[in-house]
């Protein structure tokens, strides 16, 4: 099944109005209120998008960058980067459970 045009264009357009939001020091009503946006169609958007990408990422295999060239910098095991630049750093020889059980508790919180 093929996708409108438009459907497209208006994801594209709120996926990057989300993010400008996320990166504004504003508060959503107010980032809403100065560019003109129904707060309610604001957050509508934000949870199809979250949803959507949810679905997605459970079908998707994980990602990782290089964090550091610092060859110290490699004992420190994993670290995630959160959307919102929190990081989880996870050291080496964590058994098995307890990281299945941190990226469980953390998997929503989008990396």
């Amino acid at each position: 099944m093929k996708k409108n045009p438009q459907d497209v264009e208006k994801k594209r357009y709120w996926q990057q109005t989300i993010r400008e939001a996320a990166r504004s020091t504003l508060s959503i009503r107010e980032f809403c209120r100065r560019n003109q946006l129904k707060e309610s169609q604001f957050y509508r958007w934000q949870r199809r998008l979250n949803s959507s990408r949810h679905r997605q990422s459970s079908k998707e295999s994980a990602s990782f960058a290089l964090v550091s060239n610092d060859p110290g910098a490699g004992d420190a095991g994993i670290e995630l980067i959160f959307q919102d630049g929190n990081r989880l750093r996870i050291s080496r020889g964590v058994d098995e459970q307890t990281l299945k059980a941190v990226l469980a508790a953390v998997g929503s919180a989008g990396c």
